[in-house]
């Protein structure tokens, strides 16, 4: 027996776990790490109780995530405990911060490995077998993952996120991305598309292009738009989404692209993160209120019947009650279908943790996300309630959360839909009148099974 197959076999039918928390990018990572791992001959579980080695894929984007892992860790000391020969690790974006406190002072993991180094996981796995702790959080600026075949071992087999880049250049004060994922780098677009086409042979029916800047996106021969292009004429049949895009450089001609192809969906996240011009400015957004609602109308007017989501920041260092005001009055006119809203949390090793001292206190930003939410809430309930009688081509993504007899899926413009089982099942597109809504679901009667081709029928074809 060789020395490699040796080294492999010490891992072969060893069971693996892994926790994910944050950003669908996470989720695509563990995804990754299924693949390393299942190529060592280990096999995932659904159970940590059940796993030999357990992974806490890990989010470092606000405190509140960071303080689940935490507890999370803590809790799972517990299991080390009665299970002395139990790995525990940790991967992802908090790897690289916290590595020293969390091996060394809290002992709670025998492992800590950033987004760059999941090649290296079999052999910190056999560094530990060993009886040493393992430890590999070195940035690239090459890594992209472009020859690993993603292992969708969760998730409900008909919607999937496929990750196009990695890392970020943009250094936003508030952001600690830039410092756990570092630069930015594309993959080969011919690398996407073969994982497209895998996707699309196995059943799946809705993509999500994943990158912290997607469009951003550049290879020798391609950018966003281009990949876009090629991406929608994968399978006519599959929808396309991605996120997250930066109002920065937003490409007109990805609209225009988008408004001719039925399957790219009319739904884009474009994140605002305040609506008063010297925030923006602190925050080293590279745009102004001006320029972001300019871009919302150009949006509009070249893709009739588009839902828009956000990001808003609540309390960054220094915000007034007028710049706060300035954030709900750009809320307010844009009319967003969704927006994600939280209050600031000072990421280490940010400009805004160098440079800006984190002085608004608790209960104000509390309160200013609160007044953010309640607004929004009441936005997307007028929204969707115009959404009654219209009809939707509604993907089904699985049962509904209450009731088995009940089906739910997304529209092209992102939003849930539920409806009666009847005759349908997952991945069916279905053509659902709408009936009745709350602020975040609507509920509608299935007419029909459709197709892209057939719903869009007036549509140029892709």
């Amino acid at each position: 027996m060789s020395y490699n197959e040796a080294s492999r076999q010490d891992l072969d039918n060893k069971q693996f776990y892994i926790e994910t928390y944050g950003c669908q990018m996470n989720f695509a990572d563990s995804e990754i790490v299924n693949f390393i791992l299942m190529e060592e001959g280990m096999k995932p579980v659904g159970e940590p109780d059940k796993a030999d080695v357990i992974f806490v894929n890990t989010c470092a984007i606000r405190e509140n995530a960071e303080t689940k892992v935490w507890n999370r860790l803590k809790e799972l000391r517990g299991l080390k405990e009665s299970n002395r020969d139990l790995t525990v690790g940790v991967l992802g974006c908090m790897a690289e911060r916290i590595r020293d406190q969390i091996i060394e002072q809290e002992q709670l993991v025998d492992m800590v490995v950033g987004p760059d180094a999941y090649r290296d996981i079999p052999r910190l796995l056999r560094q530990v077998d060993d009886g040493r702790k393992a430890v590999n959080v070195l940035l690239s600026l090459e890594e992209t993952y472009a020859d690993i075949t993603p292992v969708r071992t969760s998730g409900n087999g008909v919607t999937a996120f496929v990750s196009i880049m990695r890392g970020c250049d943009n250094m936003c004060s508030f952001c600690v991305v830039p410092f756990t994922r570092g630069r930015e780098r594309s993959r080969p677009m011919e690398s996407i598309l073969d994982e497209l086409k895998q996707l699309s042979d196995n059943g799946s029916r809705e993509e999500t292009l994943l990158g912290q800047n997607v469009n951003s996106y550049r290879t020798d021969n391609s950018d966003f738009t281009t990949l876009m292009d090629h991406t929608s004429r994968v399978d006519p049949e599959m929808r396309i989404r991605f996120s997250s895009p930066h109002p920065k450089d937003f490409p007109v001609d990805l609209l225009h692209l988008i408004a001719e192809r039925p399957n790219l969906c009319n739904y884009i996240h474009i994140p605002a993160q305040s609506g008063n011009n010297e925030m923006l400015e602190r925050m080293r957004r590279p745009y102004t209120r001006e320029q972001y609602l300019e871009l919302i109308d150009t949006m509009r007017e070249i893709i009739p019947g588009l839902s828009l989501s956000t990001d808003i920041i609540a309390g960054f260092c220094g915000e007034t009650e007028e710049e706060h005001r300035d954030t709900m009055t750009l809320m307010e006119t844009v009319r967003y279908d969704l927006a994600y809203m939280f209050a600031y949390s000072e990421r280490e090793r940010t400009l805004a943790h160098r440079k800006f001292e984190d002085d608004v206190p608790d209960e104000v930003k509390k309160r200013r996300l609160s007044e953010i939410i309640e607004q929004q809430m009441m936005i997307q309930q007028e929204i969707n309630l115009t959404e009654i009688g219209r009809e939707h081509l509604v993907l089904v993504e699985g049962p509904s959360k209450r009731s088995d007899e009940q089906l739910c899926g997304r529209t092209d413009t992102n939003k849930m839909v539920v409806f009666d089982r009847e005759e349908y099942r997952k991945g069916d597109y279905v053509v659902v009148e709408i009936h009745d809504s709350t602020s975040a679901t609507l509920k509608g009667q299935a007419k029909h099974k459709s197709s892209i081709r057939e719903y869009y029928s007036e549509a140029v074809p892709v």
